[in-house]
């Protein structure tokens, strides 16, 4: 049987686009079933590799690990051996330890459609924030390796074109910046559908609601828009594009972060905005 490395299954998990949580054992005093830093990784399906020990201790790491890694954030457990019958196999004599669960995270993926100025300096912002960037837009002018050196992905092709050969995931955030109305309903209507983390399209509150009904009219449930954040980005006075992609990124960072201050204010912004709306333009 081949012995699977707990690192090379990491850095397979976030190729991948997958969640997990990574526990290790950090303090030991006394006799345990393992020894210090032993390692166990959970995959967001709940399958492990590796092993802290075993038994009642393992099964609550193995529970943290899951909350861990839909928190997205690290916890310390301890334990006593001694003290608490349940953690008693007979294969212990009794000790006390410490476990540290950290979440293993995919690289998020913005998948940014236009290429236009908003979309070259949200490029910029969001890869400095740590995002992989896919560029999509129809003009090969502008969606290209020279003006996007360090892009995942530059595609120049029909939007339509475009949407059919992406698959985002739940760890993706799609950022909606074309040129024109026309183009942004097009990807918005495939953005929907979609199981994207994030979702967001600049313009305003009237294009928007415009939007919308169109899409409706075309057989689209109008609950799928309830999770679109339009129009995108923060609400900090923005203008210039350089602004305005810093309340982009602002905002997907707060979506990826699980900031729920940020997060509900800008659920209250969107249902209290009136037809008028707000600057941004594309």
């Amino acid at each position: 049987m081949i012995k699977m490395d707990i690192y090379q299954e990491i850095v397979g998990l976030r190729q991948a686009g997958r969640r997990g949580a990574l526990a290790t054992i950090t303090n030991v005093r006394g006799s345990i079933p393992s020894f210090r830093t032993s390692k166990m990784l959970v995959r967001d399906d709940g399958s492990i590799v590796g092993t802290i020990g075993g038994g009642c201790v393992e099964a609550e790491v193995w529970q943290a690990a899951r909350e861990v890694m839909e928190e997205e954030k690290p916890r310390t457990l301890s334990f006593n051996l001694n003290q608490n019958p349940k953690y008693d196999t007979g294969l212990v004599c009794g000790g006390t330890l410490e476990v540290f669960i950290e979440p293993v995270l995919p690289i998020p993926v913005l998948y940014l459609f236009g290429a236009g100025h908003v979309a070259f300096n949200t490029y910029k912002v969001a890869r400095d924030a740590g995002f992989d960037v896919v560029i999509v837009d129809d003009r090969e002018s502008y969606a290209n390796r020279e003006r996007f050196p360090d892009a995942r992905e530059v595609i120049a092709d029909d939007f339509d074109q475009s949407c059919a050969r992406l698959a985002p995931n739940e760890n993706s955030y799609i950022v909606i910046v074309t040129r024109g109305h026309r183009d942004d309903m097009r990807v918005l209507r495939w953005a929907v559908t979609t199981p994207a983390r994030y979702i967001g399209m600049i313009g305003s509150r009237r294009k928007t609601i415009a939007i919308y009904k169109e899409l409706e009219n075309q057989g689209l449930d109008a609950a799928l828009f309830e999770r679109v954040n339009a129009p995108v980005g923060l609400e900090i006075g923005a203008v210039t594009p350089e602004e305005i992609a810093v309340a982009i990124v602002a905002e997907l960072i707060a979506f990826r972060r699980n900031c729920e201050t940020a997060v509900a204010r800008k659920k209250l912004e969107r249902s209290q905005h009136s037809e008028t709306g707000s600057p941004q333009q594309p």
